[in-house]
Order: structure tokens, then sequence, then C-alpha cells
């Protein structure tokens, strides 16, 4: 497979123009008006962030590509999927209501915003999966599959189950309904240190099964009641939680890998990455941790799986912060690596879903990158 070309450009602007007037310039570079706009009704999957959280992009972005997108000829609406686990984007009311206060409104971005699996996470389509090892189907929201055109707009950052979270995420995890998420998370389920365990009782607040109940003032979990869904090992700050099945990140990589293959494979895809505050944690938690790195910039591809390992790669190479949760693990002991992913996460396998992407055909791994001032 020929390498894919990624485009990208840093976030130095001048007075000729800002940020936003860059990241148009930036599709355009990369292609997007390449794609047949006219009169397609367009996805454009993001990130509303969850309340508390202060790391996702900032509406003038979304602005940015939707006004784009209405140039071009087309007609956009933002979107995202429910989520597993409590919080403010579990349907779609506290989800609408969440994105108004995030500044996600029709006057702000131009388009409209529609949750893209319904009132309540069940308005799905079940999406055959080509070439897929894990996932023969997935279960995608309706609404996203019913779009002509579909663009990932990302937040590139860390995550603490994936290692980090890109364009792959975005759309495999983002994309898939309720049932979707549960069928990417299932393949382990996490267990509690007694010994370490101190009570705290913040794995149970981000539990969405009540799967999680106190004995002796230690945590529990029900293996017949939890989801797999992780939430708790994010939340416990005493890693105290744990999953016992040691190949579950990894299944979790390759079938996000898969439902991304899912949501794009047969129509004009579009991708955008923007590698700025980038933090350790997903945008889902209800806080954002200290940054790991410097800003970077924003790339754009026709190819996910190369834009995410551009993404990955420009990150590894950045200059470290103080003061973020790298320090913290090596101030506790913990070896450091030099692999920003697992140093920030302590043992993620963050490139399986780059590989198992490139494998089933959704891209290639291998790019040029070409800088666009």
């Amino acid at each position: 497979m020929e390498p894919s070309k990624v485009f990208f450009t840093d976030f130095r602007t001048t007075k000729d123009g800002g940020l936003t007037e860059k990241l148009k310039k930036l599709c355009r570079k990369a292609g997007i008006a390449n794609i047949d706009f006219e009169n397609k009704l367009t996805a454009i999957k993001m990130h509303f962030g969850e309340d508390g959280n202060l790391s996702f992009l900032r509406p003038e972005y979304a602005r940015a590509v939707a006004d784009l997108v209405k140039e071009l000829g087309g007609k956009p609406f933002l979107t995202d999927c429910n989520t597993l686990y409590p919080g403010c984007r579990k349907n779609a009311v506290d989800h609408l209501d969440i994105a108004a206060r995030h500044g996600f409104l029709q006057i702000t971005t131009g388009c409209p915003v529609i949750i893209g699996d319904g009132l309540k996470g069940t308005d799905e389509v079940d999406v055959p999966v080509r070439n897929g090892e894990y996932c023969k189907t997935a279960h995608i929201g309706r609404a996203i599959m019913d779009a002509d055109v579909f663009i990932s707009l990302s937040h590139f950052k860390g995550h603490e189950a994936t290692g980090f979270g890109g364009t792959c995420k975005n759309i495999g995890m983002g994309c898939g309904s309720r049932a979707g998420k549960m069928d990417q998370h299932n393949s382990g389920k996490p267990v509690v240190n007694q010994d370490a365990c101190r009570g705290c009782k913040m794995c149970a607040k981000e539990c969405g099964s009540d799967a999680i109940s106190f004995d002796s003032k230690k945590a529990f979990i029900n293996q017949d009641l939890c989801k797999g869904c992780g939430r708790c090992i994010g939340a416990c700050n005493f890693d105290a939680i744990y999953n016992p099945n040691s190949s579950a990140n990894e299944d979790l990589d390759r079938k996000m890998a898969e439902y991304t293959m899912a949501v794009c494979d047969g129509r004009p895809c579009f991708h955008i990455n923007m590698i700025l505050d980038v933090s350790p944690w997903c945008d889902c938690h209800a806080f954002n941790d200290a940054p790991l790195i410097p800003n970077i910039g924003m790339a754009a591809s026709f190819d996910p799986v190369a834009l995410d390992q551009a993404c990955s790669d420009m990150c590894q190479k950045a200059a470290r912060f103080q003061n973020t949760r790298i320090t913290d693990h090596s101030a506790k002991g913990i070896k450091m690596t030099g692999d920003l992913w697992k140093d920030s996460t302590r043992d993620s396998v963050w490139d399986e879903t780059l590989i198992h992407a490139q494998k089933i055909g959704l891209g290639t791994r291998e790019y040029v990158l070409e800088t666009v001032n």
C-alpha cells in the first residue's frame, strides 16, 4: 500500500488570518473540495465535552468546518452518540443541554446538533464490518449512517484505556450506540485489589450499572452486572481497580478499529485532528488533567489510520511538561519507558488500534507529511 498524505499546520498565526481560517486552508490543501458535497447531508462527528471538562474543542473550530462544508454546497450537522456511563451525555436531552452550555448552538456553529443514536441511545443501525474479525456487525447511531458524507473532527489527546484518542477513537467508539459501546468494551471486566482500595466510593459514582457495592468499606464489583466499560478504573485514584484480562485493552482497540471501518466504509469521509490540550484523560470525564505536552497543531487526511499515526508520532517527539500525570508516575517509582502514552496510562497497548486498522484495510500507517503554512 502506498503511503497516505497527511497535511499539517501549526498554531502560529499572523494579522492576516486567525486559526479558523488556517483550519479551512488546511482542509482545502488536504483535498476536502474533491468530495461532492452538493446538497449532501454531512455529519461532523465531534465531542461536546462533559460537564466540568474544559479540554474539549471550542465551537469555533466546528463553525469553521461547517462553514467550509456549506461553501462547498453541503448541509452540515454536528453529531455524537450517547454514553454508557453516568454524566451529561447519557440521553439526548442531557446531551443537547451540555452541548448548548458549551457553546454548540446553531447560532454559534452555523449548523444544528443531532444526537446520532436518538433519545436513549437505542436508535441504531447494524452495519456489516468488512474484514471484521471481532465484530461481524457494528451497532452505529442511525443519524450518522444516514448522512451522505462523514467528517471526523477530533481532539487528539491521551486516553486511560486506549493510550490516545484521535480519529479512530472519535469514530469507532463515538459513533457506536449504547449497544455498540457495550460491544466494544465487553472483552474484560475489572476487579478490585482489596488491599489497595480506600473505600472512597469514587468508582461507584462512575458506574452506570450499579455493579459496585462495599463490604467493610472495600469495593466489590458484581461481574454479572458489570458491562466492562472500565470507567471505574479511570475513577480510582489509588490504582485499586484493574482488568485481569491482559488482552482486554488490545481487544477494545481492535474492535474500535472495526467500528471505524463500519462507519467509513463505502462513502466519502474526511478527517481532522486538533493536537492541543493533550491531557492524559478522555474528554468524557468531568475534569481534565494538565496537558502532557505543548500544543502542536492541526492535521487532516482522507486516511484515518495515517492521520492518527502521524499525530501520535508528533506527540511522541514533543517535549514533556513537568507537573503532569507522567511526573506523578515517575515520583511513585514507576519506570518510564519514553513512550508518551504508556507512561501516562501505565499499561495501554496504544498502537494495536492502528495495527489492526491497517490489517483490515481501513488505511495505512505509512504516511507522507505535508506542511501547510
